[in-house]
């Protein structure tokens, strides 16, 4: 963590205005499902509330490309923060507009106002200069909390580092201890659960592993592109056949540096995508023709177990099989179970895994749940994240 925190500025009497990531899942009456995003911006909003900041947040929620739109509103995040924090939090009407920057300029120590959602402006998107320069103007100091958004170069999170003096929020410093001590100096046996639909998105992910890692497990759609390219049937389950070349180099790669790839030995095949479909448990290479893959078998369940119970860390990222049908959803529960009895260093890359494991209950069993499943990926695969790369060095 060679970038400045909080710590490393006064904030006293200083307008701080903050990059959070409150772009939480709201369900059609406009109730917020999750507050796990909002709850883990809490510690840097109250350190600065503490030290005599003013503090102005800035998020996006969902994306509204560019229009105003009222179901993309921050106001009840706004209500919800202030519920958490036990406080009021003021609102803005608009973002950069003149009632964002008369309330803005109005704070009092201590207080906490919330802007528009900033992607009501597509210059947000389009990291267009002048919108960054107008967010930047309301403020002294810029802190990136938002490591949800860190490997986006957008307005709000790396536009405006070129005009304010920069650093990093509390959580954006936790993630990337978190990740960064499991890449650069793990303990071990070193084990990777990777799954999800597509290789094609894990790819960069794949390749940065391979000798870095002892074990990579693989589940999910992706595993079916990994069978072809040994040359199994894999009846109508996913398949990406652009792809079967590219597994077929990462089962070579992997045994020249030394990462023991563990495929499925079995699965839970359906006639159809429909959790009441019929079902059929089945080795790996006996997946009838007119049957697809929807989760890892009990064979497999047990030798992941296994694997991931002896390991000293563990990085998991993407669901096992289909796990938003109660039906398919066996293999990536078994897996987070495993992860939570698991006595060694526990990491969840975010996304839909973070999801399973805060649904499945087993969230606080975790050692690092990460809110960022694009950004923790990229820093899976060794990329810089534009919205930490703006901000200032030690």
């Amino acid at each position: 963590m060679d970038k400045k925190t909080v710590r490393d500025v006064d904030v006293s009497g200083r307008r701080v205005i903050v990059r959070c990531d409150f772009n939480v899942p709201i369900d059609d009456q406009g109730n917020i499902t999750d507050q796990t995003r909002i709850s883990a911006s809490l510690p840097t909003i109250r350190y600065l509330r503490d030290k005599g900041a003013k503090v102005i947040l800035m998020s996006h929620l969902g994306r509204p490309k560019g229009e105003v739109n009222n179901k993309y509103s921050l106001r009840r995040v706004a209500k919800r923060l202030g519920e958490l924090m036990g406080t009021d939090i003021l609102m803005a009407d608009d973002v950069a507009g003149d009632d964002a920057r008369e309330k803005a300029s109005k704070l009092k120590q201590g207080q906490v106002l919330l802007l528009e959602n900033v992607r009501f402006h597509k210059e947000e998107t389009e990291n267009r200069p002048d919108f960054a320069k107008s967010l930047a103007s309301m403020a002294d100091i810029y802190v990136n909390d938002a490591f949800g958004a860190a490997h986006r170069a957008h307005a709000s999170t790396t536009g405006i580092a070129s005009y304010l003096p920069a650093v990093a929020g509390f959580l954006i410093e936790k993630e990337l201890k978190a990740l960064g001590q499991a890449l650069v100096n793990p303990k071990r046996p070193f084990t990777a659960a990777l799954g999800g639909a597509k290789v094609s998105g894990k790819i960069g992910v794949i390749s940065s592993l391979l000798g870095k890692v002892d074990n990579l497990l693989i589940g999910g759609g992706m595993a079916f592109t990994f069978f072809r390219a040994k040359g199994l049937d894999v009846g109508k389950s996913l398949l990406e056949e652009e792809h079967i070349e590219t597994a077929a180099r990462a089962l070579d790669e992997a045994q020249r540096k030394g990462t023991d790839i563990v495929l499925p030995e079995d699965i839970v095949a359906a006639a159809a995508f429909d959790n009441d479909a019929r079902r059929l448990l089945v080795d790996a290479d006996g997946i009838p023709p007119d049957y697809m893959g929807l989760d890892i078998g009990e064979k497999t369940i047990g030798v992941f177990r296994d694997i991931i119970l002896k390991s000293a860390t563990i990085v998991w990222n993407g669901p096992m099989g289909a796990f938003e049908m109660p039906n398919f959803a066996k293999g990536t529960r078994d897996i987070a179970h495993a992860m939570a009895m698991c006595s060694g260093t526990t990491i969840v890359g975010g996304g839909d895994s973070a999801a399973a494991v805060m649904q499945m209950g087993y969230a606080d069993k975790m050692t690092h749940v990460s809110t960022g499943g694009g950004a923790s990926l990229e820093f899976l695969e060794g990329k810089e994240l534009p919205g930490i790369a703006a901000l200032m060095n030690k």
